[in-house]
């Protein structure tokens, strides 16, 4: 049965007023152009480094009663480069999950004809020094705006694992001795993070990332944060490069019966990933 035409122009307006309230309404709340579904990066982290090793109390740390520079000391070298991967998905259009992970490795071993006074050796020492750092992290993050802005909050959990350790062996003629110190341990603590995302197009974005670690309780105590400022390039619709500056400080004091130590490393340096999108 064919309309009337006064009630077929007024249904056509109202089909119209409606479809554009729809599509009003999506795009309110569509994806921001800075965000997207999923995201995977992998890369390399050109750390410059800088580790610290107090300790008292020689019950526990045979040989070390003082400050260690790992650098300085022990000569490992302040650059390393080591791997370092994150992954983002979108839940609905504004909240997902963040994976990040990141590890710095280092290892020496040399001859000194010099005295290590902080290590008790005497004049010809041979040294091995270890530094090896892991951290992992996983958050829920909530995203505000729908525009070119966005500003994130997250809440998760850290995971890092510590193992630095020195062993050394002095000489002077017949004579001879050994020291050795370390610090291993691996812990779970809570996190919070910061983020902004901008889109200045579909090729060029930018970004900032900053996080926090407290631990409090119990033998071992501290604090880790990490802080990024990156800028994204996607020459191809998923496929592209993103360049940051990471920094990143790491802080524990660890109680033991008879002794305490404290492990202080400092680290930042660019930061090169590939990147993919969808």
């Amino acid at each position: 049965m064919a309309l009337p035409q006064h009630n077929a122009r007024t249904f056509s307006l109202l089909a119209t007023a409606v479809a554009l309230g729809v599509a009003s309404t999506a795009a309110s709340a569509q994806q921001s152009p800075a965000l997207d579904r999923v995201s995977l990066w992998l890369g390399g982290y050109y750390s410059n480094n800088d580790t610290t090793l107090t300790a008292q109390g020689r019950n526990a740390f045979t040989g070390l009663e003082g400050k260690l520079n790992f650098e300085n000391d022990l000569g490992l070298k302040k650059r390393s480069l080591d791997p370092r991967i994150r992954a983002d998905f979108l839940l609905g259009d504004s909240q997902g999950f963040s994976f990040d992970y990141y590890q710095i490795h280092r290892s020496r071993t040399a001859d000194y004809n010099e005295p290590i006074p902080v290590l008790n050796t005497d004049v010809g020492a041979h040294l091995k020094g270890i530094a090896d750092y892991d951290f992992g992290s996983a958050s829920y993050k909530w995203w505000f705006g729908h525009q070119n802005d966005v500003f994130g909050l997250g809440v998760g959990a850290a995971y890092y694992k510590v193992d630095f350790r020195v062993n050394g062996s002095a000489y002077l003629g017949d004579l001879s001795g050994s020291a050795s110190a370390g610090y291993d341990k691996s812990e779970w603590a809570p996190m919070l993070s910061l983020g902004w995302r901008h889109a200045f197009n579909d090729q060029w974005r930018m970004y900032a990332d900053v996080s926090g670690v407290k631990k409090n309780g119990g033998d071992l105590s501290g604090h880790i944060w990490n802080g990024a400022l990156g800028v994204e390039w996607f020459p191809w619709q998923h496929l592209g490069l993103a360049l940051e500056y990471s920094a990143s400080h790491l802080y524990l004091n660890k109680r033991y019966q008879n002794a305490t130590a404290k492990l202080d490393l400092q680290s930042d340096g660019p930061a090169l990933y590939l990147r993919a999108r969808f």
